[in-house]
């Protein structure tokens, strides 16, 4: 089975200045970490406040899920950070 995103819960982590969400594959629970430079990056015009980069987490979320699968390796661990 492919890893999937059926939860669209994600979180702030203001001391690793990242978006957390989190992904399956089967059973088993991925952790994902998006950078705040990335964030930003996508919008230009994003802050960096816990806020506006959960808004643009949002508003790219499908392009942040395609990488997330891009990077993604079965079996090989169990938290990716993607910057």
């Amino acid at each position: 089975m492919a890893l999937n995103f059926p939860n669209p819960s994600r979180s702030y982590d203001a001391s690793r200045h990242c978006v957390c969400f989190w992904g399956y594959d089967n059973a088993r629970e991925v952790a994902f970490q998006v950078s705040d430079d990335i964030l930003l990056r996508l919008s230009h015009e994003a802050a960096a406040e816990e806020a506006a980069l959960l808004a643009t987490f949002d508003h790219h979320r499908e392009q942040i899920l395609g990488l997330a699968r891009d990077i993604y390796t079965p079996g090989s661990r169990n938290t990716y950070t993607i910057s």
